[in-house]
């Protein structure tokens, strides 16, 4: 029997493993990634307006950009209807209130990862498949940039903490701005609340520090109280809503991403009923399909699902905690900072309340694989030494609009609340 061989180097051997990337970027058993649904089309948004079930996750996804040419999109949101209704009799015709949609755009830009695989006499000497581990290394780098630029693009901060995992630069590195593709925009002032040891209150500073203090963590007081808010707001984030959910409308449910210090602290305040709360999570991930996300450290309570994130948004004592001090505008305070008070021992950890379409990510395609995804060899110095290169097309953007909230035009973060808490660092 025939066999088909694929030579090295060959046009077809490059897109099969382009093909490989992409599908095991987009299958990554990660907490981000299990956020991620389709980018809304206008049937979505018919059914929303009309409450009918429609998949609501906190990162949509387009993937126009891999069909046709171009290194941006734009989206709109259809701004709510207010006013009075014409009564009885009353001449209704030419009374028409007129629609109104707001717009945001997103940037897409190539990322590329080289990785040397070494060269002739490395390979001899060495009794491991350098080609093979730089393929998964540079898949498994590409996997962790793409999640950590999803959770700074939400938390709109960067934070200080840095680690060797960490692939995306703090905020003062030269590149960072370039990396980030799309503008790391800074909560809006009705999506930004900070701890009260107690409950919740908008962000606040006096002198250029932060108005919190180290007791100011996270505990359920502070989940009951960033409930009472969403039940109040005129426009509230839209809630997540899971594939198959049996409850999604009568206990709708929003997502709620705590750094590993925030978990521990609400685990301690309520240690005699956390593992109710871990039951609650368990009990209402048989309704909706046994999604991942209700696995694992998870925990329910009042209508929010509490899960750990991956890497903390964090910021140490004299960090400028960035944030808009007005609702009609984008322009953020930078002099504001984390108490001097906090020394060393406390820093202030970001958690993110996730409803519905909280951020868009999209993605394009490489010419010569059609993929987003890609992945060349290239051998130097008369084929002595070997490189390799993983590299996406892509970018991501917080979604926001300037929403009519009935007396006035706010901006508004659509899909995520960021809420500041004190937290303890481990050592």
């Amino acid at each position: 029997m025939a066999s088909t061989n694929i030579p090295y180097g060959s046009a077809l051997a490059v897109k099969l493993q382009s093909a490989g990337l992409f599908a095991a970027n987009m299958q990554r058993n990660t907490t981000i990634n299990r956020l991620t649904g389709k980018f809304p089309q206008q049937a979505d948004a018919e059914q929303t307006i009309r409450n009918q079930s429609s998949s609501e996750m906190p990162i949509v996804k387009c993937m126009d950009l891999t069909k046709v040419a171009g290194d941006e999109i734009t989206f709109d949101l259809i701004n709510p209807m207010g006013g009075k209704p014409i009564m009885g009799s009353a001449v209704a015709e030419g009374q028409g209130r007129k629609m109104s949609f707001s717009q945001d755009r997103l940037r897409i830009n190539q990322a590329r990862y080289p990785i040397s695989a070494g060269d002739t006499m490395t390979q001899q000497r060495t009794p491991h498949e350098l080609r093979k581990l730089a393929r998964a290394l540079g898949q498994n780098y590409m996997d962790r940039l793409a999640d950590q630029l999803t959770l700074v693009h939400l938390a709109g901060a960067r934070g200080s903490h840095m680690n060797a995992e960490w692939a995306v630069p703090l905020s003062t590195d030269p590149d960072f701005a370039q990396i980030a593709v799309n503008t790391v925009k800074a909560p809006t002032k009705n999506r930004h609340f900070m701890s009260t040891g107690t409950g919740i209150e908008t962000i606040k500073a006096a002198a250029n520090e932060i108005s919190i203090a180290t007791t100011d963590v996270m505990n359920t007081d502070l989940i009951d109280g960033l409930r009472t808010q969403l039940d109040s707001m005129a426009v509230p984030p839209p809630p997540v809503i899971f594939e198959g959910d049996k409850m999604a409308s009568d206990s709708p449910l929003r997502v709620l991403l705590v750094s590993s210090e925030q978990y521990t602290s609400i685990q301690q305040s309520n240690s005699g009923q956390f593992r109710t709360f871990q039951a609650n999570a368990m009990a209402r991930a048989q309704q909706a399909g046994q999604h991942p996300l209700f696995m694992g450290d998870s925990i329910l309570w009042n209508g929010i699902l509490v899960v750990k994130m991956p890497k903390p948004i964090r910021f140490y004592a004299g960090d400028s905690l960035r944030w808009c001090s007005s609702y009609t505008s984008e322009t953020e305070t930078t002099t504001d900072l984390v108490p001097a008070a906090f020394g060393t021992s406390y820093a202030v950890d970001r958690a993110l309340l996730l409803g519905g379409q909280a951020l868009a990510e999209a993605w394009g395609k490489n010419v010569k694989t059609g993929n987003p995804f890609f992945w060349s060899e290239k051998e130097l110095d008369h084929a002595d030494k070997l490189e390799v290169l993983v590299g996406a097309i892509n970018g991501r953007s917080k979604i926001r609009f300037l929403v009519d909230h009935g007396d006035a035009q706010q901006y508004t973060d659509y899909g995520v609340i960021a809420i500041d808490t004190a937290v303890r660092l481990p050592f």
